[in-house]
């Protein structure tokens, strides 16, 4: 897709329980984030997972679809999409979507491992579902997993696979995304991949429970940034009229696709005009954070889709296509290359996620070398990540 980069941003010390670290936080907004160094060095030649890193990071393949996970006897997914992470007493999970239809086997897989990182398990959380692109993790540690279909579902689901997936129908019935939670608002943020999508925000009746609610829809003027308002979607079934089309003067955003929330500010990109948003939940307004026109020269990131953030308050950005990269953003507006998968021009990159310490960085390649879904790869890099 196309490239985007980051505006300033700014970096408190702080955790959080529903998300851990240190956080960003939406700052006035002034130079666009410029190719530059990044905080690991350059990348070296491919190592034998095909995979270019900085010196000191290594990597390993978790998981490929059609394929018994190592260790396990059950067979990993196709098109491995959006993910996140749990922690699990010393040890802890990984979970990811399958981007493909019921028929194929869409819904959401999971893969467990030690305080060494030693896989011990891995499951289905969630099967009989389409198109299961992103999603995200909710404080109460469920995954919100996202059907990308005409009024799709967004499936409650449990990370242990213990709890049956339950359809939650009050979050919306359209094209799903992503989505973020702000426990500090009680707010879940959707994004809408339709051309002329939305970008929708859930109130639960009772914050941890997804069961009824409130949706609404961003309403704001036909400029880039400023205070918006919300408005109440009238029939969040959307049928017979989809739920974009309920109400006027709703705004419109151009294929909504990564979401995440934190330290005050929902943060969302849209794909087909380059851009990524700022949405500040306390003073409820809008503010543009990179659109591509405003990059000086030649941008090393391009096709932003997924999108996850490290200890240090540097956010990785995964592409869909341009040339197979994760890059990263760091608060001091340096915008450059972590890692970059050779020999995979027909994928993308999905579902990048850390670990609960941080030390590892799962993602996965939906179609792999052999440009299908049946030959998605899950990957681990290991190494010196800031902190």
């Amino acid at each position: 897709m196309e490239r985007r980069t980051f505006l300033r941003t700014a970096v408190i010390g702080s955790s959080a329980a529903a998300f851990g670290g240190t956080l960003w936080r939406g700052a006035a907004f002034a130079d666009p984030a410029q190719p530059g160094t990044g905080p690991y060095g350059a990348l070296q030649a491919a190592n034998g997972n095909g995979i270019q890193l900085p010196s000191g990071f290594s990597s390993r393949i978790v998981a490929r679809s059609g394929q018994t996970v190592t260790g396990t006897s059950y067979s990993w997914h196709s098109a491995p999409d959006g993910g996140a992470t749990y922690a699990d007493g010393t040890g802890w999970i990984y979970v990811s979507n399958a981007e493909v239809s019921s028929g194929s086997g869409g819904g959401a897989s999971a893969v467990r491992f030690d305080s060494s990182g030693t896989v011990t398990s891995a499951y289905r959380i969630l099967s009989g579902t389409n198109n299961n692109c992103a999603g995200g993790k909710t404080p109460w540690n469920t995954w919100l997993s996202c059907e990308e279909v005409t009024r799709g579902y967004v499936h409650e689901t449990d990370p242990w696979g213990v709890k049956a997936a339950v359809q939650r129908p009050a979050l919306g019935r359209f094209k799903h995304e992503a989505a973020a939670s702000d426990p500090d608002h009680g707010y879940v943020y959707l994004t809408e991949d339709e051309s002329d999508g939305r970008f929708y925000r859930f109130r639960p009746t009772t914050w941890g429970n997804l069961a009824s609610g409130t949706l609404q829809v961003l309403v704001a003027g036909t400029g880039t940034s400023g205070p918006v308002t919300w408005a109440t979607v009238p029939d969040p079934d959307g049928s017979p009229t989809q739920t974009r089309y309920q109400v006027s003067g709703a705004k419109v955003f151009n294929g909504g696709e990564g979401c995440f929330y934190a330290a005050g500010t929902c943060w969302f990109t849209t794909k087909g005009d380059n851009r990524v948003w700022a949405y500040d939940a306390g003073a409820s307004s809008l503010s543009l954070a990179y659109d591509d026109s405003l990059v000086s020269g030649g941008a090393p990131l391009t096709g932003v889709d997924n999108v996850t953030r490290s200890a240090s308050g540097d956010l990785y950005v995964a592409e869909d296509g341009g040339n197979m990269e994760i890059c990263l953003i760091t608060p001091d507006d340096t915008v450059a290359p972590f890692l970059r998968i050779t020999g995979q021009s027909g994928s993308e990159i999905t579902g990048p996620a850390f670990s609960p310490d941080g030390t590892r960085l799962y993602f996965s390649s939906q179609r792999g070398t052999s440009g299908s879904s049946s030959g998605g790869i899950t990957y681990e890099v290991k190494g010196p990540f800031r902190t």
